[in-house]
């Protein structure tokens, strides 16, 4: 049977990775987190000393140091999911605290970043059998994915889940920086030069603001299964 590529978009901490995750692992396919690729790079300016005291990055640094940032996901055996790493480190907590969060969008914006990550993820991605996530994934990366979900739901909502997420990592989290972030993440997605968060005309709209797990991966598996069925 014929793999395909499955593009799953949407605004920040809606459950993207989780739910492409759990889908890649049912059907049997290959998940590529982007947003994480994205993450690496950020924490990578971070431990490197190239965001300025205003917040600005040293652009002209970083695009030189970009063929040293190597990234890779391997499987976790006790989660079942692959954990992200960053030059062989494994950083999959590290890449998802509120520091790397306020830093990210400024970071995705750059288009010499998003040329190297885009090549990447295409690269993994040529021979279908693939679940990715991300922002543009739709719309740049694979537009002629055979499967396209945009998923949303409110910003309270996101942000909450956010909260919960870090708590029981232990992680320090405050709801009102956090729905801060996540209002100010969607409008820089939205608005950027390069690759702005937008809902591609062939994709389907999830808003699981009110849905649990088990009725959002039934959802998805009745979309794959279509598409399956049509081929």
């Amino acid at each position: 049977m014929k793999k395909i590529t499955i593009a799953i978009d949407g605004h920040s901490s809606c459950g993207k990775s989780t739910m492409a995750k759990d889908l890649a692992r049912r059907v049997g396919y290959v998940y590529v987190d982007t947003g994480a690729m994205y993450r690496c790079v950020t924490l990578f300016a971070l431990r490197n000393g190239l965001f300025r005291e205003d917040g600005s990055i040293k652009t002209d640094e970083l695009e030189a140091l970009m063929p040293r940032i190597a990234i890779s996901f391997r499987l976790n055996a006790e989660t079942g999911r692959p954990d992200t790493y960053l030059n062989g480190e494994r950083v999959e907590d590290e890449i998802r605290s509120l520091l790397v969060s306020n830093h990210v969008s400024p970071i995705a914006t750059i288009p010499f970043v998003r040329s190297a990550l885009v090549a990447q993820q295409q690269q993994m991605g040529r021979d279908g059998g693939v679940v990715m996530d991300g922002r543009d994934i739709g719309t740049v990366v694979f537009p002629h994915a055979e499967l396209k979900i945009f998923v949303t739901a409110s910003a309270e909502v996101r942000a909450q889940r956010r909260y919960d997420e870090l708590q029981q990592k232990g992680m320090p989290a405050d709801y009102a920086d956090i729905l801060k972030n996540v209002q100010e993440r969607d409008y820089i997605d939205s608005h950027r030069e390069v690759s702005p968060l937008r809902q591609a005309d062939d994709a389907l709209l999830l808003d699981n603001s009110h849905m649990t797990i088990d009725e959002q991966n039934q959802w998805l598996m009745e979309q794959f299964n279509k598409v399956l069925y049509n081929l």
